[in-house]
């Protein structure tokens, strides 16, 4: 199948950039651009495209709302210039499948995309080592934070590292030894104890709550 696209950026280099990149894939196809938020808010809600690029500085609605108005109805996959931890945090409580910077290159561009269509995520790895290194060097990081409802198992709690590390459903698996259907069914059930929108959510939960850190 083809995957619809729909690209958010006030900048038309960088909307043209992005259709030759996605265009020149053979299961990708750009249906769709967007100057500012609310024209990607109202042709998201008439195109119906699989997968949403969102820009974080735009007029009108900035890319953040746009991915709260969205998700988690539709995949909202954040391309920006802009890395700052704020932004970062807000996209992923807004349900975004994805935070990537533009400087990350096609390859990463193109990859982010297939991921959040496969139900996985994407970070640029400079923001995760940052994100891990600054939200578990803080003292007493989570310490204060209310456990989930229902309290995850080992296995459970191993599974939320290994997504707050980036690794996707198959690269889990390989690193515990089960299927990918497998890791899946893990990652619902954690999804629905700490309640969040997605793996990315979780992700986010784990750097908070200082579990991301614990490796053994």
């Amino acid at each position: 199948m083809t995957t619809r696209i729909l690209i958010a950026d006030d900048q038309a280099d960088i909307r043209s950039g992005f259709r030759l990149i996605l265009d020149s894939q053979p299961d990708m196809t750009v249906v769709g651009e967007a100057e500012d938020g609310e024209r990607a808010v109202a042709l998201a809600r008439e195109l119906r495209p699989d997968v949403v690029l969102a820009d974080i500085r735009m007029p009108g609605l900035d890319g953040l709302e746009v991915t709260r108005l969205l998700a988690p109805d539709t995949r909202v996959l954040v391309v920006t210039t802009f890395d700052h931890d704020e932004y970062v945090h807000t996209a992923l409580r807004n349900g975004a499948c994805g935070f990537l910077l533009k400087r990350s290159g096609p390859a990463l561009l193109i990859e982010g995309v297939r991921a959040a269509v496969q139900g996985d995520t994407l970070i640029s790895p400079q923001i995760t080592v940052r994100l891990l290194s600054s939200l578990t060097g803080r003292p007493g990081a989570g310490a204060a934070r209310p456990a989930p409802a229902h309290p995850l198992t080992e296995r459970e709690r191993e599974i939320v590292r290994l997504v707050a590390r980036g690794l996707t459903n198959a690269e889990i698996g390989a690193e515990l030894f089960i299927s990918a259907g497998t890791a899946k069914t893990h990652i619902a059930n954690v999804q629905a104890k700490l309640g969040v929108r997605n793996r990315v959510g979780i992700a986010s939960w784990a750097w908070e709550h200082g579990v991301a850190r614990a490796e053994g």
